[in-house]
């Protein structure tokens, strides 16, 4: 028989830093699964399901909140829910909702996404308002922007409150809605001192994960008014995402929420740390001044190697990461990778890199 166990040996001695979605349920968590008290959340009746969805909307400062199975159904559920088919949703050109959500806006809520590049993705008002559509029959109506805190594909970057605040309140004036990608918004609220109630008020809905940097195995939350999450509820079940005695994953949920936030800043101390050892590593490009949170991405081309290649090498060394592009490199920091990994994964990258470029090197001499 597989055990829990046997599974932890054999994954232990890698260092995974793929991404935060790897993490493994805590102890803490799995007791928590294990004695979950259930009923059927397709009736209403699962009560830690009925917790966890109360605790979210409390901590978020919401009238209601809806526990699904995955945050890309959570920002679909939320566009389905702003849009009309034929419409149109304003969204930075690397967003989530844009690369890595198989145009599930286009396919399933029949929308079409009108992107911009922003710097470090972080969409403000003058890069918004030249999308918006003008309110003319023939043209395809603008409904919703989307924005992502943290921003995943530019390195965990951080939304300065104003700056959201500041679209919110025009795309409001505009009739448009505004739904937060907040994959990782504990992230953000960590990195700059300040509650995801404060950072969020304004938005019209928010998707955030319970299980990257919380930790916990399964599902994220939709949180906004209680019509919102009304509409939400009915567009999750069309999507086939009723789950019955789902308390099981909610009770990991709500540890998640409750404990999990207070140590985030210790993967972001970890992402700070690798960042400054690979920016000291010849071929590699990054600032580690813009690592504000868990993630770092950083470029390779200097090292005449493609990341798929680097990556590769590192797998042999048991490090594992991924190419986010030809030349660049991606790795997140979670609370399954302590100090050490970081510190095994810098020397790792030093060793392949310096193994390629001792050798013309030798030549030289």
């Amino acid at each position: 028989m597989h055990t829990a166990s046997q599974e932890n040996k054999s994954t232990a001695d890698f260092v995974d830093l793929r991404s935060d979605t790897v993490t493994r349920p805590s102890a803490a968590m799995r007791r928590a699964m294990a004695e979950a008290e259930v009923g059927d959340d397709v009736y209403g009746e699962d009560p830690t399901v009925n917790r966890l969805q109360e605790r979210a909307a409390e901590i978020f400062e919401r009238e209601a909140a809806l526990f699904v199975p995955s945050g890309s159904m959570g920002n679909l559920i939320a566009i389905k829910t702003w849009t009309q088919p034929g419409m149109e949703i304003i969204c930075e050109q690397r967003a989530h909702v844009n690369q890595y959500e198989l145009a599930s806006m286009s396919a399933i809520a029949g929308c079409m996404p009108r992107t911009t590049p922003a710097p470090d993705g972080i969409l403000t008002w003058d890069l918004i308002e030249p999308l918006v559509r003008p309110k003319t029959y023939y043209y395809s109506q603008s409904a919703l922007v989307t924005l992502e805190n943290t921003h995943n594909m530019h390195g965990g970057t951080v939304y300065p409150p104003a700056v959201t605040e500041d679209v919110c309140q025009r795309a409001h004036a505009a009739g448009l809605k505004v739904h937060l990608d907040g994959a990782r918004i504990f992230n953000a609220a960590v990195a700059l001192g300040k509650s995801v109630a404060a950072l969020t008020r304004n938005c019209d809905s928010v998707m955030f994960c319970l299980s990257k940097g919380l930790g916990a195995p399964v599902g994220s939350m939709l949180v906004g008014s209680q019509e919102f999450i009304q509409k939400a509820h009915i567009a999750r079940k069309l999507l086939g995402g009723g789950m019955r005695q789902a308390g099981v994953l909610a009770a990991a949920g709500l540890i998640a929420l409750e404990e999990s936030p207070k140590n985030l800043h210790l993967d972001h101390e970890n992402a700070t740390f690798l960042a400054n050892g690979l920016a000291n590593i010849k071929g590699i490009s990054l600032d580690p001044k813009k690592v504000l949170t868990n993630i770092v991405i950083f470029d390779v081309r200097g090292t005449g190697r493609t990341a798929a290649e680097i990556s590769t090498d590192l797998g042999k060394k048991k490090i594992l990461c991924g190419p986010t592009d030809k030349y660049s490199i991606r790795m997140v920091t979670h609370c399954d990778v302590q100090r050490a990994g970081v510190e095994r994964a810098w020397a790792a990258m030093n060793d392949v890199l310096s193994v390629r470029a001792s050798a013309p090197a030798a030549a030289h001499h």
